[in-house]
């Protein structure tokens, strides 16, 4: 299964904004690992 190039960018510019991690760190992440941090900020920008 491949993950759609667009969808990792989303990802990675998210987490980038939200956390100000450099590039190289956020890409380091496994993939769930990025999806859980993903999640985390969206429920904490729903409260």
């Amino acid at each position: 299964m491949t993950y759609a190039a667009d969808r990792i960018h989303e990802e990675v510019a998210y987490l980038a904004y939200h956390f100000h991690w450099p590039l190289d760190q956020i890409l380091d992440l496994e993939h769930t690992d990025r999806l859980r941090y993903v999640d985390h900020i969206v429920r904490l920008n729903e409260r």
